[in-house]
C-alpha cells in the first residue's frame, strides 16, 4: 500500500514534467494513414471457441491448441500465439482493439504527438523525446510513467528515451464503469478493457506514428518498452501484445504483471489477486470472476511471457519485497522460456532477481551491464550476449511443480516434430544416454550452466540421471527442468516427472545457477538411464 500511495504522488509529478517537455518545433508531419500489419502477425488465424474452462491447478500447456492437438513445427506457433492472445484478452486484460481507422501525428527531437480516429471518435495525446548524443536516427525505448530501466544507461547505450505518461490514455482512480483517458474516449468509459491493455494500446499508437515519420529522428524498426511497478505491468502487456516491440523490459511488476496468477495465493505476503483487481482497474473486468479461483483461468502469465517470443525479453524483479511475488515471477519466466527454447531462441530471454538493493524501483548496479547488452543486441544489432537466469535463492520457483506437459522438439520445415521426452515405445540401451555441459553466462561470484541430455539409442529412454562434480566453494542456488540431490561437491540430477522420456536421438536440457568464487566448469559429468 505504501508503494501504491508513493507512486500516485510521484506519477502526478511525472505527468507535469512530461507536459512541460512536450514541444512541436521542427516536427516532421507523419503520413495520414497507419500501417500496422506487424502489430499482430497472427490476426488472420482462426481461433475456435474455447468453451467453458475447467479447473486446473497446474499451468496450461502453451504448446497445446484449443482443439487439444499439439504444435509440431515452429511455424505453428504463430496461430497458437493467436489463441493465447484471445484467451488472455477474454479472461485477463480485456480486448485490445484492432488497428484504428486513422492514426496521425508528428515526431520531433523533443516530442511525439498522436491523433487517433476510430469508430467515429477522436482522441489525442503526446509523449516527450530525450535523445542520446551523436547523430541519429536512434532506436528508442518507451518508458512508462517515468519509471523503468535506468534512462541514463539507455541513452549511454545509444537509444532515445520516449517518456510516455500512461494516464493520458487510461487514468487511475476511476471506477470500472467510468474509466477515463484517450482510450476510453474512443472505446467508451464503460469498456471492459483494463488499464494495462489501454496503456499497451497507447504504446502501439506511438509506434504507429514513429513508423509514419521520415525516420530522421527515430528508427521505425527498433523499439523497446520498460516500466517499473504498475508501469512494469503495463510494459509487460505492451510487449506481449505488439510484435513490433523488439525488447520488453518489465521491472518489479508484481501481481497483474509477470508472476503466475496460480502461484500468488500460495506465495507468502504477495499482493492477493482480489487486491490487485480492486486497487485500480488494471485488469479487465472479466478477471473479477477468477480472483478467488485462478485455477479456472484458461491462461497464465507464463504464456504471456511466451507471447513475446522470440523477441527480446529482460524481466527484472525484486526479491526483497514479498508484495512483488518474485517466486511466482520466476516460475512464469521459466515456463515461458520453454517456448523460447522450442523456437530456438533460448538466448533471447533473461530473468534477473539476484540483486542486493531492496528499494522499490531503484537503479540497480547489477542491471546496468545486462541492460546495455540487451539494447545493443535487440535495438542496435551490435551485440549477441546470451540470455541468463539469475534467480535469487530465497525466491526460486520450481517449474516442475507447476506443469505436467512436456516441451516439444519443434521442426522448422513444416515437418512433424515430437515432444522433447516424448515416449515412442521401446527402451533405451544402458549406454544410450550422454550429457554435455555448456556455460550460458558468467559473472563475478557465479555462473549459469546448462546440461543437454541426449538419447543416442534406437528406443526411447524412460528416465535419466546425471552426476557432476562442482569445484570447491561452489554451490547450486537454483535448478530447473530436473530434480537435484545435493548443492555442492558431487551433485546428482534426475529427470523431472515430465522430462524423463527422451525419443531416439532426442535431447532434453536442464539449467542451473551456481554461486562461488570460482567459474570452473563442473567435471566428471556422467549420464545413466534404466
Amino acid at each position: 500500500m505504501w508503494a501504491a500511495a508513493a507512486f500516485v504522488a510521484v506519477a502526478s509529478l511525472a505527468t507535469t514534467t512530461l507536459t512541460a517537455q512536450t514541444g512541436t518545433a521542427g516536427s516532421l508531419r507523419a503520413a495520414p494513414q497507419v500501417e500496422a500489419a506487424d502489430e499482430d502477425d497472427g490476426a488472420d488465424c482462426p481461433v475456435p471457441d474455447p468453451g467453458g474452462s475447467t479447473a486446473d491447478s497446474l499451468l496450461p500447456d502453451p504448446f497445446t491448441r484449443i482443439d487439444g492437438t499439439r504444435i509440431t513445427d515452429t511455424s505453428d506457433w504463430r496461430c497458437r500465439r493467436a489463441e493465447i492472445r484471445e484467451l488472455a484478452e477474454g479472461s485477463v486484460y480485456g480486448q485490445k482493439p484492432e488497428s484504428p481507422d486513422s492514426v496521425t501525428g508528428t515526431v520531433s527531437t523533443t516530442s511525439i504527438t498522436v491523433n487517433v480516429t476510430d469508430q467515429g471518435r477522436n482522441a489525442s495525446f503526446s509523449a516527450s523525446v530525450d535523445l542520446p548524443s551523436g547523430p541519429g536516427p536512434f532506436p528508442a525505448v518507451v518508458v512508462l510513467g517515468g519509471f523503468g530501466a535506468d534512462t541514463s544507461t539507455i541513452k549511454a547505450s545509444g537509444a532515445a528515451v520516449i517518456n510516455f505518461d500512461p494516464y493520458l490514455v487510461g487514468n487511475e482512480g476511476t471506477p470500472r464503469n467510468n474509466k477515463q483517458g484517450a482510450f476510453y474516449s474512443i472505446y467508451g468509459s464503460s469498456s471492459s478493457t483494463g488499464l494495462l491493455m489501454a496503456w499497451s494500446w497507447g504504446v502501439s499508437r506511438i509506434i504507429d506514428v514513429i513508423e509514419q515519420s521520415d525516420g530522421s529522428v527515430l528508427q521505425a524498426d527498433a523499439t523497446g518498452v520498460t516500466g517499473c511497478s504498475r508501469f512494469g505491468k503495463g510494459a509487460f502487456v505492451a510487449g506481449a501484445f505488439d510484435q513490433r516491440i523488439d525488447l520488453t523490459m518489465p521491472i518489479e511488476s508484481g501481481t497483474a504483471g509477470a508472476p503466475i496468477f496460480r502461484g500468488i495465493p500460495g506465495e507468502n505476503g504477495s499482493q492477493p489477486l482480489s487486491s490487485a483487481y480492486s486497487e485500480q482497474p488494471w485488469l479487465g473486468d472479466a478477471f473479477g470472476s477468477f480472483t478467488s479461483n485462478p485455477a479456472m483461468l484458461p491462461v497464465d502469465t507464463h504464456q504471456i511471457v511466451a507471447m513475446v517470443a522470440p523477441r527480446g525479453l529482460f524481466i527484472m524483479e525484486n526479491p526483497h519485497i514479498d508484495w512483488l511475488g518474485a517466486r511466482s515471477g520466476s516460475v512464469a519466466a521459466l515456463g515461458g522460456a520453454e517456448v523460447y527454447k522450442a523456437l530456438g531462441a533460448g538466448d533471447n530471454i533473461t530473468y534477473w532477481s539476484d540483486v542486493q538493493d531492496g528499494n522499490h524501483c531503484a537503479a540497480r548496479n547489477e542491471w546496468r551491464g545486462p541492460l546495455q547488452q540487451h539494447i545493443e543486441k535487440f535495438l542496435l544489432g551490435t551485440g549477441d550476449a546470451p540470455g541468463a537466469f539469475r534467480i535469487a535463492a530465497g525466491k526460486s520457483g520450481n517449474l516442475s511443480e507447476w506443469r505436467d506437459w512436456q516441451t516439444p522438439s519443434l521442426t522448422d520445415d513444416g515437418g512433424t516434430g515430437g515432444d522433447t521426452g516424448g515416449d515412442t515405445g521401446g527402451g533405451g540401451t544402458e549406454d544410450a544416454c550422454t550429457a554435455t555441459y555448456q556455460t550460458i553466462n558468467s559473472w563475478s561470484g557465479g555462473f549459469q550452466g546448462q546440461v543437454s541430455v541426449r538419447n543416442n539409442g534406437t528406443g526411447a529412454i524412460n528416465g535419466w540421471t546425471v552426476s557432476m562434480t562442482l569445484a570447491s566453494g561452489q554451490s547450486i542456488s537454483s535448478l530447473w527442468n530436473g530434480e537435484r540431490t545435493g548443492t555442492g561437491g558431487t551433485v546428482t540430477v534426475r529427470n523431472a516427472p515430465w522430462s524423463g522420456s527422451i525419443a531416439p536421438h532426442g535431447t532434453v536440457t536442464f539449467g542451473f545457477t551456481v554461486t562461488g568464487n570460482s567459474a570452473t566448469e563442473p567435471g566428471n559429468i556422467t549420464c545413466s538411464s534404466p
